[in-house]
């Protein structure tokens, strides 16, 4: 029993797509912590816009799910690591601080 053929557009737009998403997840739970309504709901929508096509592509080929894994992990690390650098150009913040953790 062999892997499933694997369609190198498909693979890297779930990966794109997962990536995407899951950045577009931090920002959504970065925005809930700090309380941001509208920001917080337009990250949501976008979310599931952006889930919608991984899901869509990786289900008729469970394989597409390693991908969707490796965009997921991406997004995430890139996401935390634009947040990182974003406190430490706040006064008062550092790494490891709290989102909007600063003075006021």
């Amino acid at each position: 029993m062999g892997l499933p053929t694997i369609d190198p557009l498909i693979a890297g737009g779930v990966v794109l797509t997962t990536a995407f998403t899951d950045a577009i997840y931090v920002q959504f739970t970065a925005a809930v912590a700090a309380r941001r309504r509208v920001a917080a709901a337009s990250w949501s929508s976008v979310w599931y816009l952006l889930a919608a096509f991984a899901v869509i592509s990786y289900t008729s080929n469970w394989v597409y799910v390693l991908f969707a894994a490796v965009g997921s992990w991406i997004g995430g690390f890139l996401s935390i690591t634009a947040l990182n650098r974003a406190a430490l150009s706040r006064p008062g913040e550092g790494r490891g601080a709290p989102h909007g953790g600063g003075p006021t």
